[in-house]
């Protein structure tokens, strides 16, 4: 019985009835056999569930599908139909104890299904009360007849219908209709371990990246989901059910909130009929729409390309097909129908060009060493106001949005205060579940942070999930072994806390920080001050004799001050250092010498 679907709870008998119904030959030129109607007619008020079968345009049944009391889905094969030519099957259902009026659901899988007909029979017990037919139109328009009787719908010849539906449907239109997203379903779930957000936090962040993206949401569900399926990553129930809500909206994308493996993808677009991505997608998608310098869009095609390559291998198909198109825009477009082989050799590609501005930033970084310039850089998650502040602290004009991810290449600006010059450069933000691809590929710019001389971690002391998201960027310094470098915790957007007295305790915990606001201009002064206060040109060069015992200090004051010189002795260790205030009170016994810096 391998084309009878959804067979549970049904009776042998009536699966072997419904079994010699596959493959038997009907007359081909009638829209519906009356003895083929009135068979499943019978079968269906039986069992009391919907039935649907399929024809194609020789008569023969070629697949049935048993639904449950009031819906029937898809064959699959029939969920990922040509754009253009109808699929020569046409649907006949039941509507048991129900009217035969056609639902949304039963629209839009035709449509989809790019089938030759609907029809939906309205039963009273076992008889055929009417009939209605759907028939489609030219640009994904359809025409609805009814209610009939059952003979009235075989008073012309089917064939000769379809043949002028197709000669319609092949005249050129007078405009290209671009394929946009109009519907996307977000799923995400209530407790994943190890999240950092909650489920409801992370769901608002990504109808927040689908908004950057250019995506209308048209609606969100939260399921519980502590075990992902291996296959599916959700529950074969949940995955039936996302089905038929995706036709009955008539969904164009569903977005998941986590990483799908290939296998998850494929699976999921198999079976609910429509293009599945994961958050991993949606966030390449925008970065690959931000990127304006050629390194960007370097490190973006790289990325997306390690994101990609896993998801085309073993089929032989176009990377475009992807994700409903998520994912798969930006600088990498052109390369995307490209073989296997073509693919790597493009990664190959870039990591060689990357590496050239890897070398031509360390060239940078020596020549600001010899200038003596301290370089302050500024991170945090994204949308937290860094370009914000950078543009106050330096009165410039870098671009600043209520969005995701405004800022993408790194932007680096010259600050005077009170004699002192600073290069402050403002950084790419940091997001929950940062896609390693985009760690990995951006990694020759945030090397940039490595080699600061001070950090300004800038925090949305508005957004209730602030202390997420400091644990976020807090990962991300980690995974680029910043996370021990000194740095400014700046509670930014104050004017929008609504509790500051609360907040206040956060901030005393976690000194050195301060409580400002970028836009007004709160407490500038006073960051600048404490700015100034930890850059290592006020600090002081000093000698420390380190026991060999201790030999952890030098491996922290690699991370945590600038080594000038070191000279392992036979019985200690000698450092010549800079030292800032904060290290000099700590280290103070080991020192032997040490002069003030001018």
């Amino acid at each position: 019985m391998k084309n009878i679907s959804n067979t549970e709870g049904v009776k042998k008998s009536i699966l072997l009835q419904l079994d010699a119904l596959i493959g038997s030959k009907y007359p081909h030129d009638l829209l519906l056999s009356p003895e083929l109607a009135v068979e499943i007619a019978g079968i269906s008020a039986e069992i009391n569930r919907e039935i649907a079968l399929y024809l194609d345009r020789h008569g023969i049944v070629t697949d049935i599908i048993i639904g449950d009391r009031h819906t029937v889905g898809l064959p699959i094969d029939m969920r990922r139909r040509s754009n253009t030519s109808l699929s020569g099957l046409r649907c006949v259902h039941t509507h048991p104890k129900g009217s035969s009026e056609l639902s949304s659901m039963d629209i839009t899988s035709m449509l989809e299904g790019r089938m030759d007909a609907m029809l939906a029979l309205g039963l009273e017990g076992n008889r055929i009360k009417d009939v209605h037919v759907a028939l489609p139109n030219n640009d994904s328009q359809y025409q609805i007849y009814g209610p009939l009787k059952l003979d009235d719908i075989n008073n012309i010849s089917f064939l000769e219908l379809i043949r002028e539906i197709e000669k319609d449907r092949d005249r050129p239109t007078t405009q290209v209709i671009e394929n946009e997203i109009k519907n996307a379903l977000l799923i995400g779930f209530k407790e994943q371990k190890g999240d950092l957000l909650s489920g409801e936090e992370s769901i608002k962040e990504l109808k927040e990246l689908a908004h950057t993206a250019g995506i209308n949401v048209h609606s969100i569900i939260i399921i519980n989901n502590t075990r992902p399926d291996a296959s599916h990553y959700l529950r074969s129930g949940k995955v039936k059910e996302i089905s038929l809500y995706r036709q009955q909206e008539s969904i164009d994308l569903i977005i998941i909130d986590d990483f799908l493996s290939p296998r998850q993808q494929r699976n999921l677009e198999d079976s609910i009929g429509c293009g599945v991505t994961d958050r991993t997608a949606l966030i390449l998608q925008i970065f690959a729409e931000r990127a304006r310098t050629k390194e960007g869009k370097l490190q973006v095609e790289l990325a997306q390309l390690n994101y990609l390559l896993p998801r085309l291998i073993g089929h032989g198909q176009s990377l475009s097909r992807l994700g409903g198109g998520i994912g798969t825009k930006g600088p990498g477009e052109t390369k995307l129908e490209t073989d296997r082989r073509g693919i790597r050799g493009r990664i190959s590609d870039l990591q060689q060009e990357i590496e050239v501005i890897k070398r031509q930033r360390a060239t940078l970084r020596k020549q600001r060493q010899e200038n003596e310039i301290p370089v302050v850089a500024l991170v945090g998650y994204t949308n937290a106001g860094k370009s914000t502040l950078l543009n106050t602290l330096t009165q410039s004009d870098v671009l600043t949005e209520n969005k995701l991810f405004a800022t993408l290449d790194p932007t680096t600006r010259r600050l005077k205060y009170k004699q002192q010059e600073i290069l402050l450069t403002d950084t790419v933000g940091f997001i929950h579940k940062l896609p390693h691809q985009l760690v990995t590929a951006f990694r020759a710019t945030l090397e940039e942070i490595n080699y600061a001389d001070l950090l300004i971690h800038v925090v949305d002391a508005g957004n209730p999930a602030h202390v997420a998201h400091i644990e976020s960027v807090h990962r991300v310094l980690d995974k680029i072994g910043s996370s021990e470098k000194l740095s400014i915790l700046v509670f930014n957007k104050w004017d929008t806390v609504q509790d500051q007295i609360e907040l206040q305790n956060t901030i005393k915990i976690n000194s050195p920080s301060i409580a400002i606001s970028a836009l007004k201009g709160t407490n500038i002064e006073k960051l600048l001050e404490m700015v100034i206060d930890h850059l290592p040109i006020n600090s002081q060069r000093v000698l420390l004799k380190i026991p060999y015992s201790q030999t952890s200090i030098v491996n922290s004051l690699y991370e945590k001050a600038q080594v000038i010189n070191i000279e392992y002795l036979e019985d200690n260790i000698l450092c010549t250092v800079l030292l800032s205030s904060q290290l000099l009170s700590s280290l103070e016994q080991f020192i032997v010498d040490r002069r003030e810096l001018k």
